[in-house]
Formats: structure tokens, sequence, C-alpha cells
């Protein structure tokens, strides 16, 4: 959906970056993927159309937001994930609510397997990617943005040794940065998880620098500041480099491939079986409804 809302002048140059934009976009969107700038960006970069600099990254920014404005850039088409509008949903009926429920019925998946899986990520901008994922195969995600609070570490720790206590092992696939900061969020998962009892192992997915050195996602200096940058830079240099560079099919892949090695296939087939005999059940009331809401009338009166 292109709206303009403002009449602006672009040089030959910067219309060239958005007509670029909008053709990465479409390509994303084809594929059923929404975009941050940020993952934009890394595209430009990946795509040897900018050098990765702060400079270009705001550059892009604003382009896109002049090219939004102007009609040129679909709106639909890129996201901002960590602020969103949250709302009490509203229905014209009681049918309405019986059928929004009929299709979001599902069950766990998961009974019965012999392990149990969550999805973590360090950034919430990557939560749609992550939900995405973690959905089609019914597992929790979580977004720690950035070190996981005390709370919420004793509260996951106190979740996973439920399971633990009826013999299911526990992991979590964890993906972050590369950069000193990134790196220790997965060692500090697993450390805490550990000090409140739970044996959960903390699988590191992304970013790693064995899919650095394949995929060769563009670096960042690392973060002289940070106060883990000297043990990093001796293992790891003076360079850094985001999640956010991944393509989001990338990141479903090693999200989906690694979870497969802890599925029970023929017994999830049986529980998704099953969780269709539930949906087909409801919706048979939603087709129904006129006469079941005519006899509750009847029995009422």
């Amino acid at each position: 959906m292109k709206i303009r809302y403002q009449d602006k002048s672009f040089s030959y140059e910067s219309l060239a970056i958005i007509r670029e934009a909008n053709k990465i976009c479409t390509e994303y969107a084809t594929e059923g993927y929404i975009l941050t700038l940020r993952q934009l960006y890394y595209q430009f970069v990946a795509r040897g159309y900018l050098k990765n600099t702060e400079a270009n990254y705001k550059r892009l920014g604003n382009l896109v937001n002049d090219g939004r404005l102007s009609g040129l850039i679909d709106w639909e088409h890129m996201e901002d994930r960590t602020r969103n509008l949250r709302a009490r949903p509203h229905w014209k009926s009681p049918v309405d609510i019986i059928s929004t429920c009929a299709k979001a019925f599902h069950i766990d998946l998961w009974a019965g397997q012999t392990a149990r899986v969550e999805v973590w990520v360090e950034k919430e901008a990557l939560a749609g990617i992550i939900e995405q994922a973690a959905k089609t195969w019914d597992t929790a995600w979580f977004c720690c943005r950035g070190f996981v609070s005390q709370s919420e570490m004793h509260a996951a720790a106190l979740r996973l040794r439920c399971y633990e206590q009826n013999n299911i092992s526990t992991h979590i696939l964890y993906l972050g940065d590369h950069d000193p900061s990134g790196i220790a969020m997965s060692k500090d998962i697993q450390s805490r998880l550990k000090l409140f009892g739970a044996n959960t192992e903390v699988h590191r997915i992304a970013l790693n620098m064995d899919q650095i050195e394949e995929l060769n996602p563009p670096p960042n200096p690392a973060k002289t500041t940070d106060s883990r940058f000297k043990t990093y830079l001796e293992r790891f240099g003076n360079e850094s480099w985001e999640l956010d560079a991944l393509p989001p099919e990338t990141i479903i892949s090693l999200i989906e491939d690694k979870i497969k090695k802890f599925v029970d296939n023929d017994l999830m087939d049986k529980r998704t079986k099953k969780k269709q005999e539930g949906l087909n059940l409801l919706q048979k009331v939603v087709d129904r409804w006129d006469s079941i809401a005519e006899h509750c009338n009847d029995e009422a009166n």
C-alpha cells in the first residue's frame, strides 16, 4: 500500500536507493517476511550498495521515511517490532468469538515428547521472525532484550524444572549478536539457570563464528567501551556482527533445523491429527450456530 502524504523531490541517486529498497522489500514480502529498517539496511550492505557506516544507516532511514511519505515505498513492507499498540479485542456477536476460538484452537504438540524446546532471541526487533519459526513447531519463544532480568530468569528456571521433574530434557535455542556482550549473554543464561536448579542446555545457534565465515555478514567495530571488550578482542578481534544482518529465511532455517533434532515426528503427527479433529468440531459449532443459539434461547424461555 503506497500512499502519498507529502510531495518531496529526490536526487537521481536517492531515487535509485528508493527503487532498490522497494525491490528488496518486495522480494521478502513475496516470501511472507516484513523487514525492519535495520534488516533492510543490512541487505543493502550485503549486496554492495552501501558501505556499513552509521552515516549510511541514518541516510537510508531518512530516505525510507521520505519515500514512504511520498508514496514511493509500500507502508506494509516494513515495520517497527519494538512499538506496538495493545487493546482488548471486540466481537460483533457471540458467533464471532466462537469462530475466532475455532481458528485459534491448539493443543500441546509436544505432549509425550522426551524433550522440550524454547527459542530465545536477544533483540525484540527480531521477534516477528522468531515467532514465525517457533509457532510452526509449537515452541515457546522469548525476547531477552539484552541481559535477562533476574525475575524472568528465575521464572524460566521454575518453568523448565517442571518438565525436568517428569524426565523431560529442556533446551533453549539462543540467537544473539556476535559482540562482547552478545557472546556473554548466552553464557549468562546457562549460568543462572543452573544457579536456579534447572538442568537446561542452552544452544547458541546464532550468531557464531563459523556462520560469520560462511555467510559473510557485514562487520561493525566492536564497542571498546564494553566491559567485556578485552576478553572478546583476544578471542575474536576488534570486529563484531549483528544477528539482524542474517536474512530472515536463514534465521528461520537455523531454528527449524535445530528443533527437528529433538522431535519424535510420529508422535507429533498424531498430536497434529488430534488438533485438527478439535478444529473440525469447533467449526461444526460455528456452521450450526443459528440452530444452537435458537435451541439455547428456547431453553432459556
